[in-house]
């Protein structure tokens, strides 16, 4: 999943919901659209923090005389 799956479900449950006003039997197209769009919504949210948690690391060096060392790395956004 990424984002492109996001703008997707996104713009489909967008277009059902405000733009479709066809009928089918026993199927709100209308609440359809608004279902699709909110999961597209929380995949992009989602996406969005896990990206951004990827990119931060933590390293802990313990030597054998007790002492350590944490040295964290925060990678530069990747180049578009």
């Amino acid at each position: 999943m990424g984002y492109g799956l996001g703008v997707f479900l996104l713009a489909v449950g967008l277009i059902l919901a405000l733009a479709v006003t066809d009928q089918l039997a026993n199927v709100d197209l209308t609440m359809v659209g608004w279902i699709l769009a909110a999961a597209g919504l929380v995949i992009i949210v989602l996406t969005a923090a896990t990206t951004a948690s990827r990119r931060r690391s933590t390293a802990v060096t313990q030597y054998s005389d007790g002492s350590r060392v944490v040295q964290e790395r925060n990678d530069p956004p990747p180049a578009v």
